[in-house]
């Protein structure tokens, strides 16, 4: 390929850009693109989380309606957090705390925790024939508090429409602190849609809510976009594949588009599913994570609390794979 472009960027690479206007101005984003049809937006100034996912050229991720949010804009106040919720394709919820408002043990805790709203240090892109491999740091880190550093690493592959997430964890305090991760991944139209086939394959569903528990039958069923629609939550103890790997993923028909993820169960031992198909607020998110979204104060009193100690480090690994036909996405499953 080198004798036909003049500059590598010509057929794929990565750069940064920065927004204006609004309250995302000044925010920097890494865009990417594999020279096959997968093109990625990272926000930098938002822990370097996945913005937009774009697959040949057809849109996979739901953004909300405050759009893109700099962390200068953050209400960390009980629902403030909706407030700047961009959701994009992955926002990273934790580590105090993955779940609803709460105060746990003296500490008032925030919506979803606040790594999301913490700007990531871009160390370096590494690029080879294979690919790219970005690695940035996200410090989460207060005096006299937690002291936890995010190392993140993104590679995407040059020879195939994939993309995986590596993260460290370590917790650089004296003390040991709660450690709660959930990788909010929300998929959006046209990806999403009545039509689109959801796999989550699981040995139990459970739901927390009695609207929830009393629709589990349809988890998995899409619907259009329906006025006051009440958001449900369903939780999943997911089925090892034959790779060794839980797989989950989305595919839409009228599109020929979809996403598979694939990681490991010991890694992420829990899989939320927010259904929400209300009228502008369409989005289906497959959260991986540690710890399924409830209050910590609830997952303290079920023991159900994860920790880091001292200069202990955690890592955990998803792999996203676009496919653009039916037989490659059933064949995950």
């Amino acid at each position: 390929m080198k004798y036909y472009v003049g500059h590598p960027l010509q057929a794929r690479g990565a750069e940064v850009y920065r927004l204006q206007g609004g309250k995302g101005d000044g925010m920097r984003f890494l865009y990417v693109r594999n020279g096959l049809g997968l093109e990625l937006w990272i926000s930098l100034d938002r822990a370097a989380d996945m913005n937009r996912v774009i697959y040949k050229g057809k849109n996979m991720a739901y953004m909300s309606p405050c759009g893109n949010v700099a962390p200068t804009f953050r209400d960390p106040v009980g629902l403030g957090f909706l407030k700047s919720f961009t959701a994009g394709f992955m926002t990273t919820c934790g580590f105090e705390s993955a779940g609803g408002p709460c105060e746990d043990e003296g500490e008032v805790l925030p919506q979803h925790g606040s790594i999301s709203h913490v700007p990531a240090q871009l160390n370096g892109i590494e690029e080879t024939d294979e690919g790219l491999v970005i690695k940035t740091t996200v410090r989460d880190c207060v005096i006299f508090g937690r002291r936890m550093v995010l190392q993140r690493v993104y590679t995407v592959s040059y020879t195939e429409d994939t993309f995986t997430m590596t993260d460290t964890v370590t917790n650089e305090g004296a003390k040991e602190a709660p450690f709660c991760l959930l990788y909010h991944c929300n998929m959006g139209y046209p990806l999403l849609s009545e039509n689109s086939v959801v796999r989550i394959p699981n040995t139990r569903i459970w739901a927390s809510s009695q609207l929830s528990q009393d629709t589990v039958d349809t988890a998995l069923i899409m619907e259009e976009p329906q006025a006051d629609y009440e958001e449900r939550c369903y939780f999943y103890d997911m089925m090892e594949q034959k790779d060794g790997n839980v797989h989950a993923g989305i595919y839409n028909p009228d599109i020929d588009a979809g996403v598979v993820y694939s990681y490991a169960k010991k890694d992420l031992p829990c899989l939320t599913e927010w259904k929400m198909m209300g009228r502008r607020d369409y989005v289906l998110g497959i959260e991986p994570g540690n710890v399924n979204p409830a209050p910590r104060c609830k997952q303290r009193a079920d023991g159900l609390l994860p920790f880091l100690q001292p200069e202990e480090s955690d890592t955990k690994s998803i792999t996203f794979t676009f496919v653009d036909n039916q037989d490659d996405f059933d064949s995950a499953f």
